[in-house]
């Protein structure tokens, strides 16, 4: 499928059809309707709602499509189906001395084709944040404990948002805009001054754990706040913005993790009144993905130390860059965001040659395809694209058709082989309390193409959801 294609596909879909959602000061240009996800949405329809939570139930049955593909996947298997019931509450209780306490979180019932019920995979408890905040001074704030940090302007890839690695569970939706929300924090220790036109962050990860294998759905623990996910290395982050010009409000991070340094950089400007511009950047010396990945594996014991690469691999670092450019615009109370994205890192169309060739080849053979896949399998614990080159649409709207109708649709489309995944959201709220919603996605490409390549073909979930 060619990337023409898939964009217009999501156009039509949309025809007959919540960007990202982020507290930091570098998404003020946004529009606020895009920034919000559903649950915000719905506590903002509710006047006598306490601003300071969201509580609701939610139950989810989802159906997977799942297909044969050229390179074996290992095990487990995608299931065909699953329910899943649970409670998601996030809450700030003011403490007293400019103190407050907030947590986010969420305890999940499952039950899911090819799995005994009840086992301890069954009920799960995702412990997002859980942190203390102090007003040192007016505009001073000290947070101390888990905290889901989060920066960057894009709406489909960031690569100033380092906090990401290994923070995402086993997510409902693959929207980024959901991903950046529910997913696991980080225990730090952060700083912020907000002034007068400008704003800086300081924040401090310790290491708490040894790096961890990479987890599937039927090896996450039940009650385990997996701190070896977020807190593997000491990782240190500076941030900081000041007002150059008005609406010209530029941002400067520096990122520390291991021994890996990295520069980053967010600008966002309005354009008119509909239209606002933005480009997100990060940089630092690195190697290839696949080196990244298969020396990973190698450190946590999933990869046998005296095992060949199992594709060709340049193992020196360069200094390698990550873009996100594009801009949203706002018509008829559709919001788009339309970008490019950029990763050096990513796989080559070389690259692709050789994963597929010798994965057809040594079709057969367990270990070779295991560490083909593991490959994939870290790129997405990392949420870092597979791509170099790729193109991301996006739209919202708001009362579609109906008061208190949203669609939600994306596209990211492989720019080396057309292949795209692309996903479609409705959500009508029935009241103030009740939500019912469906989402249907698809990766669509050929056999041997990025998205089309993948075991599971399709999904479609319905879900109704209860708020407090």
């Amino acid at each position: 499928m060619r990337p023409a294609l898939g964009i217009a596909a999501l156009l039509l879909a949309l025809a007959a059809a919540p960007a990202f959602a982020d507290e930091n000061e570098d998404l003020n240009l946004i529009p606020e309707s895009v920034r919000q996800t559903p649950e915000e949405r719905s506590a903002e329809a509710v006047p006598t709602r306490d601003p300071r939570q969201t509580i609701y139930l939610e139950d989810a049955f989802t159906l997977d499509s799942l297909r044969s593909v050229p390179v074996p996947a290992p095990p487990p298997p995608t299931p065909n189906w699953q329910e899943l019931l649970f409670l998601d509450v996030r809450k700030e209780w003011a403490l007293g001395g400019d103190a407050s306490l907030t947590y986010s979180g969420r305890l999940n019932l499952l039950a899911q084709d090819e799995t005994p019920f009840p086992t301890h995979e069954d009920v799960r408890h995702d412990f997002r944040e859980g942190f203390l905040t102090w007003q040192a001074l007016p505009g001073d704030y000290l947070d101390l404990g888990r905290i889901n940090l989060k920066s960057g302007v894009a709406a489909g890839f960031n690569p100033t948002d380092f906090f990401k690695t290994r923070s995402v569970v086993e997510p409902l939706s693959i929207d980024p805009a959901v991903l950046r929300e529910d997913r696991l924090g980080t225990f730090l220790l952060e700083g912020q001054h907000i002034g007068e036109g400008v704003s800086l962050t300081l924040a401090f990860a310790p290491q708490l754990y040894r790096p961890s294998p990479i987890y599937t759905y039927a090896t996450l623990p039940s009650f385990n706040p997996m701190f070896d996910r977020t807190n593997a290395h000491d990782r240190l982050l500076l941030k900081g913005s000041a007002e150059l010009a008005e609406h010209v409000n530029p941002e400067a991070l520096l990122y520390h993790e291991g021994d890996r340094t990295e520069l980053g950089a967010n600008l966002a400007e309005n354009v008119g009144q509909s239209t606002v511009l933005y480009a997100e950047w990060a940089g630092g010396r690195r190697a290839s993905l696949i080196d990244d990945a298969l020396r990973y594996g190698v450190d946590v014991g999933t990869i046998p130390g005296n095992a060949p690469p199992v594709l060709p691999v340049d193992t020196r670092s360069y200094f390698q860059s990550d873009l996100s450019v594009g801009g949203s615009y706002t018509v008829s109370e559709i919001v788009f965001n339309l970008e490019y994205h950029f990763h050096q890192a990513g796989f080559s169309p070389q690259d692709w040659h050789n994963w597929f060739a010798i994965g057809e080849a040594r079709a057969g053979l367990r270990p070779i395809t295991g560490e083909l896949w593991y490959i994939r399998a870290y790129a997405q614990d990392q949420q870092e694209p597979m791509a170099t080159h790729s193109a991301f649409l996006r739209a919202d709207w708001q009362d579609a058709f109906i008061q208190k109708l949203e669609l939600t649709a994306f596209t990211d489309v492989d720019l080396h082989d057309g292949s795209s995944v692309t996903q479609v959201t409705a959500d009508y709220y029935l009241s103030n309390a009740w939500t019912v919603g469906a989402l249907a996605a698809a990766f669509l490409g050929g056999r041997r193409s990025d998205f089309g390549s993948l075991p599971e073909a399709a999904s479609v979930i319905v879900k109704l959801a209860r708020y407090f």
